[in-house]
């Protein structure tokens, strides 16, 4: 495995080729964001996708959790993003997510359940109170991010729906609407986006399903209305703006799997000790830090989730 010494990683290391050469140099992208942070300014179109009528969220409660780490910027977290159907470049998806209609919202639940059905987010945001956690994110490319997140957990979400005992899995998928995602007309993934969790995974209480940011409705670019979080996973693992949820038996192919399986694997835990084909994964840049860090192994909750992998084979099962 290919292990670069350089302190920082180019894009075309860190990108599949094919979707590299459709995508600004990295270093040009992270000239204007060090410009935009040494100026305060934004760069055009982004100040209409900062969720301009965000509103508050009532009665959140904070987590116990929550990570004691300086959280990142909101500008940091709001405008560097991966999010493909908006676009391939970190700062794509603050300029085009404006096109998104996250209200009216409604998720279908299916499968190995006994209550099926479609259901509207404010009925299921009705049920769940809405709680404060801060977590550490750390992205496949090496960087890394501290988000208070708001949301509920997703094992009270799966547990509404009373899985029956055939249900081994959770599969999600994204909104597919070109009109309001139009990075889905370019064929740099298989869409929609799919994700899926072993159902243990899903019920620990870690993993956690964000309807908001500081304090307010989660922006468009972050994934808008209701998106996963499981912050002991790569970044690729939080799958956005949910539109499905499915109970099955037989584990799920996700989307990463299906464009690169020989990079890409269904857990997706951080490990620092397995590298990526094409980079190391044994240190990370925290957005705003200039020196890398090392990266912790299931990126720091190694405490509370290692043993849902006891016995496994952590590189075969990536």
């Amino acid at each position: 495995m290919l292990i670069k010494p350089t302190p920082d990683l180019r894009e075309s290391e860190v990108t599949p080729r094919e979707l590299y050469l459709r995508r600004r140099e990295f270093i040009g992208a992270a000239g204007a964001a060090a410009a935009a942070l040494a100026t305060g300014a934004m760069a055009p179109g982004e100040a209409a996708a900062q969720n301009p009528s965000a509103q508050k969220l009532a009665n959140l409660k904070k987590s116990s959790f929550s990570t004691t780490e300086t959280m990142n910027s909101y500008r940091d977290v709001t405008t560097y993003n991966n999010f493909y159907e908006f676009g391939l470049d970190k700062g794509d998806p603050a300029r085009h997510a404006h096109s998104l209609k996250p209200r009216p919202w409604s998720i279908k639940v299916e499968g190995e359940c006994a209550k099926p059905g479609t259901y509207n987010l404010e009925d299921i945001l009705k049920w769940f109170p809405l709680e404060e956690r801060i977590y550490r994110m750390r992205c496949v490319e090496a960087w890394s991010m501290v988000i208070p997140w708001n949301g509920f957990p997703l094992a009270d979400f799966v547990k509404r729906f009373e899985p029956t005992s055939k249900a081994k899995y959770i599969e999600m998928r994204t909104l597919l609407d070109l009109r309001q995602m139009p990075g889905q007309t370019e064929p740099a993934l298989v869409w929609p986006y799919r994700e899926g969790l072993r159902m243990d995974e899903a019920l620990h209480p870690l993993a956690m399903l964000a309807v908001g940011l500081y304090g307010e409705v989660l922006p468009n670019q972050n994934g808008a209305p209701i998106r996963l979080v499981v912050p002991w996973k790569y970044g690729f693992k939080g799958i956005k703006s949910i539109v499905s949820v499915k109970f099955v038996e037989k584990e799920p192919l996700n989307t990463w799997q299906q464009t690169r399986a020989d990079e890409y694997g269904f857990y997706a835990n951080v490990n620092p000790d397995v590298d990526h084909p094409r980079w190391t994964q044994k240190t990370e840049r925290r957005i705003g830090e200039f020196f890398r860090r090392k990266t912790l192994p299931f990126n720091g909750y190694g405490d509370q989730v290692a043993s849902l992998y006891a016995g496994m084979d952590l590189r075969k099962h990536y």
